[in-house]
């Protein structure tokens, strides 16, 4: 074992080796899960960014040897419930990633976790409900329906039963479904002229996501509302799937690898023929950058869409940069408290969306980087949502300096959790609005 503390190199991640049969063997899990969380009890670095390392450090605490050789292998699963992949453990703080020779990686062994679980079977059907985006979304789009099922859910007696059969907290904040899905409503691009500048190519190919498509289309809309102010022409995907990233978190590879068979050819061609891909909800984003081309390391087509994604703002940014990006702001926005959401602080591109909002004059930003605590499903079930609450907490209080116009976050999921717990906590109320919208506001148009 080493004894050099830290890292000199910035952190360098491994393939995934997720088809292999030592993979999925729980002794040699166990194993690892053993050696990586003595390590962690050895150093408790992280034991304020979630759930997973004060549960870990209080049962080897409570433990006969107060060691991690004194924890029951039947509680690892504990530890492994309150990971939510936000992989801030591995890119902020943990000292002892590759290529440390330590190679910790916490996410992608509670990922393998995962995994294991999911393979024997012991994955709640909430669990899986709440993964299925693209079934979830066949209630989008359907207006009298739509409305019918928005309606129900916000009533006391369904949020009761669906809490009771579902495990879905009662208090926690759901999003809508919409009326319209985004990709029917979406507006064809004018026919500009394609200008590439030297860090950006001229056209862009918009990967709508779930959650806009299904949820909240107005941020699409103004995506390509800022495009078509900056003479950007754009297409939406021939055809999309969902990410794959919920499935990820639950640890079904198998159903990930299903949705990057839909999605990959149709983003691989755009980004051969040169379309900058933009993904408008970080998490879905950081799939394409990160994930998929983990899993799957040998696939040209996958890396291919990882060179050619970017978030919204970083390409903004870069456009700016080449010149290329309207600044003809026509209205300050005031005071923006702006939460940086995990999934994007992971991408290791720096603080663009801050980049670019900082462009709009008198504009006052209040920027918070922690965790919501929302994480996708985490925040929304039963038994971990006070947790996720908890969590959030600083987050909430911090949004609440300077007693913001708006409060704002990339992860729209995160921006209602955020504005819930402002609620919950007694903070003085501030309108959400997402950056695109913001960015949209001050454009004027």
């Amino acid at each position: 074992m080493s004894n050099r503390e830290g890292n000199l190199e910035a952190p360098t991640r491994h393939p995934l080796d997720w088809k292999s049969d030592d993979f999925y063997d729980e002794a040699s899990l166990h194993k690892e899960m053993e050696r990586v969380f003595d390590i962690c009890h050895g150093c408790r670095r992280c034991v304020s960014l979630c759930g997973s390392f004060p549960t870990l450090f209080d049962l080897v605490d409570n433990s006969s040897t107060m060691e991690v050789d004194g924890v029951d292998k039947k509680d690892y699963g504990k530890v492994v419930d309150q990971c939510y992949l936000c992989d801030v453990c591995y890119m902020t703080k943990c000292p002892y990633t590759p290529p440390h020779p330590w190679n910790l990686d916490f996410p992608h062994l509670m990922l393998r976790a995962k995994a294991v679980k999911f393979r024997k079977g012991e994955v709640a059907l909430r669990d899986k409900f709440l993964s299925n985006t693209d079934g979830l979304g066949t209630f989008a789009g359907i207006p009298i329906v739509t409305q019918t099922v928005n309606a129900v859910n916000k009533t006391r007696a369904a949020r009761g039963m669906l809490e009771n059969v579902m495990g879905v907290d009662r208090k926690a904040w759901l999003p809508d479904f919409a009326t319209r899905k985004f990709r029917s409503g979406a507006a064809d691009s004018r026919p500009y002229a394609v200008k590439n500048g030297t860090l950006t190519p001229g056209k862009v190919a918009v990967y709508s996501t779930c959650y806009i498509n299904y949820n909240e289309p107005g941020v699409g809309h103004d995506l390509l509302a800022i495009l078509d102010h900056n003479e950007i022409p754009y297409v939406l995907l021939e055809k999309e799937a969902c990410c794959g990233m919920p499935k990820l978190e639950q640890g079904d590879l198998a159903g990930v690898e299903a949705k990057k068979n839909i999605n990959i050819p149709h983003l691989a061609k755009l980004a051969r023929e040169g379309y900058a891909i933009l993904t408008p909800i970080p998490s879905c984003t950081l799939m394409y950058k990160q994930e998929l081309p983990l899993m799957f390391p040998r696939d040209q087509d996958v890396q291919t869409v990882r060179d050619a994604m970017w978030d919204p703002f970083e390409y903004f940014v870069q456009r700016n940069r080449d010149g290329l990006l309207k600044r003809d702001f026509k209205q300050a926005l005031g005071t923006v408290s702006y939460h940086v959401p995990c999934h994007l602080r992971v991408q290791n591109m720096g603080k663009k969306t801050v980049e670019a909002l900082q462009l709009v004059p008198d504009t006052k930003l209040n920027v918070v980087e922690r965790c919501s605590g929302h994480a996708g499903t985490f925040g929304v079930k039963k038994e971990f949502h006070a947790t996720a609450m908890k969590i959030g907490k600083p987050v909430f209080k911090a949004m609440a300096n300077d007693e913001p116009d708006y409060i704002s976050s990339d992860c729209q999921l995160a921006g209602h959790h955020i504005e819930q717990g402002m609620e919950e906590v007694g903070l003085k109320k501030a309108q959400l609005a997402h950056p695109l919208a913001l960015l949209r506001k001050a454009y004027g148009i």
